[in-house]
Order: structure tokens, then C-alpha cells, then sequence
């Protein structure tokens, strides 16, 4: 199955010849926060340029693009070579006074004049520029879905691995939420303890007990973290789905629930509680690392 993400790495070349031209066209990109557009086009097709850049930016949300395209003609029917008469006079006239002055043989011909390269100008007809677009576009497009192909597999890995860590994350977050309530039992019966044993002999009024552990029940407690932590997850795998480009909506999400496994691991005061928040936030890192490669 095609993955619906995209990663921002790819990359495609297709080369056909068309109309008596040899068309090569490559797209190659990186990863980038915007849309970053650069060309190398062969001389004479500058005007090419705008049009591929165009057609670029309304298939491709984000990332730093390099295109290279080739055009090499092949057949030049409608090339016109034109003597400099004027030039060849001159050149004739000089090597005619050569042979005189210095007796040489005289074996001036056509061929002994043709090598001065500089009496020759070809004229080539102008080319049809939309005839031309319209045969480079075609080859872009096999280069593109070459480049589209190879950025959705490697969306699929990261949608993978997005998958794997999460679950991941949910599982310590079940955790957390386990151990939470059971640190407050512990507290309560830490604090009856310590009462007992510094008054002995002094009726301890249990009604205090549990407001001091309601106390610190309220502040300790991250239900309200853990929840919009799934929240946010389940967010986080419905993007996964849409088929568009979220590289942006991630990068953000990512920061929510690092923001929500900060303040869980503000609040434990318990060891358990923290060395699973640290795995939680090793997991985070990781996505938001990844997060980066997404378009």
C-alpha cells in the first residue's frame, strides 16, 4: 500500500528524444522549512524556467528542489549557413598576395579558404517555444512520478516508525497513569507512618490525613496531561491519513506533547513515574527528528 505522507527526500531523471531533440530531465531534493527552487537548463532555454518552476511548486508543498534539464537538438533542417563575402574576399586577396610575393604554388581552393571558420555564421530558424514546453513537460512528468514513487517510500518508512513509537509512548503513558494513583496511596500510608511514630501517644486525627492527601493528590496528579497526550497522538495518526502535506502540523503536535510530558514529569515525585517519562521523551525526540524529513 502507497503511504499518504511524503518525505521531503526524493528523486527522478527520465531522458527521451522528442521532435528530433534529446530531452533529459532531473529532479533531485532535500529537506527544507519552505519551498527552495533552483535550476540548471541548457543555454537557449531560459525560458523554460518559470514554466517548470510552476509546475514544481503545484506538485511540491516544501523542500529544496534541484532541477537540471537538457535539451540537445538532433535534426537542423532548417539551419541556413551564411558566407561572409566580404571577409572571404579579403582572405583570398591576402593569400593570393602570399603566393606572389613568395612564389609559392598556387593551390588556393575551396577547401583551403573553408577552414577560416570565422567566414561561416548558421542561422538556425526560430523554435516553437510552446512546442518545445510541451515536449519538456512531457519528460518531467515520467521524472517527477519517478521522484513522487521513491519520496512516498520513503514516507512509508517514516509512517512506520511514527506508528512504532507512538504505540510506544501510548503504552508508557498507561504506565504513568497505573503508577500515578498508587504514589498517592503510598503517600497517605508514608504520612500515617510518620504521624504514628512522632506521636505515640496522641489520638492522630484521620480526617487530617486525607485532606493532606487530597493535597497532594491534586498535585501530583496528571490525569489531565495524559489525556490531552492521547489527544494529541490520536491527532497525530489521523494526519498520518490525510494525504496531504503535514509536515508543518507534526512539527507543531510534536511540541504538544512534549509540552505535556514536561509538565508530567514536573509533577512525579515519584522514580518510577520519571524514568518512564524519560523513555516518553526519548520517543518524542525521535519523532520529532523524523518529523523534520516530512513534507
Amino acid at each position: 500500500m502507497i503511504s499518504l505522507i511524503k518525505s521531503m527526500t526524493g528523486f527522478g531523471r527520465s531522458e527521451k528524444i522528442v521532435g528530433g531533440r534529446d530531452i533529459a530531465v532531473e529532479i533531485r531534493s532535500v529537506n527544507h522549512r519552505y519551498f527552495d527552487y533552483s535550476s540548471r537548463i541548457s543555454r537557449g532555454y531560459g525560458f523554460l524556467d518559470a514554466k517548470l518552476k510552476s509546475f514544481l511548486q503545484d506538485r511540491v508543498a516544501r523542500g529544496k528542489l534541484d532541477l537540471y534539464v537538457s535539451v540537445e537538438t538532433l535534426e537542423s533542417a532548417d539551419a541556413e549557413v551564411l558566407v561572409n563575402h566580404s571577409l572571404a574576399s579579403g582572405y583570398i586577396a591576402a593569400l593570393r598576395d602570399l603566393q606572389k610575393r613568395y612564389g609559392l604554388r598556387d593551390d588556393l581552393s575551396v577547401m583551403t579558404v573553408a577552414r577560416y571558420a570565422d567566414l561561416f555564421t548558421v542561422h538556425q530558424a526560430p523554435e516553437d517555444e510552446e512546442e518545445i514546453w510541451t515536449a519538456v513537460r512531457g519528460v518531467a512528468e515520467e521524472a517527477f512520478q519517478s521522484f513522487s514513487a521513491m519520496r512516498q517510500t520513503e514516507g512509508s518508512h517514516l509512517k512506520d516508525d511514527f506508528l512504532k513509537r507512538t504505540k510506544t509512548i501510548l503504552e508508557l503513558v498507561g504506565q504513568v497513569e497505573e503508577r500515578s494513583p498508587k504514589t498517592v496511596t503510598e503517600y497517605r500510608e508514608k504520612l500515617l507512618q510518620r504521624l504514628h511514630e512522632m506521636l505515640t501517644d496522641v489520638n492522630i486525627d484521620e480526617q487530617r490525613i486525607l485532606t493532606e492527601a487530597a493535597v497532594f493528590a491534586d498535585k501530583v496528579s496528571v490525569a489531565e496531561e495524559t489525556v490531552r497526550l492521547r489527544s494529541h497522538i490520536s491527532q497525530f495518526h489521523s494526519m498520518l491519513e490525510t494525504g496531504e502535506a503535514i509536515g508543518r502540523k507534526l512539527d507543531f503536535l510534536v511540541q504538544e506533547m512534549n509540552r505535556e510530558a514536561n509538565t508530567i514529569g514536573s509533577k512525579c515525585v515519584d522514580a518510577e513515574i520519571a524514568h518512564l517519562v524519560v523513555d516518553m521523551k526519548a520517543e518524542i525526540e525521535k519523532i520529532r527528528e523524523q518529523v523534520q524529513n516530512v513534507e
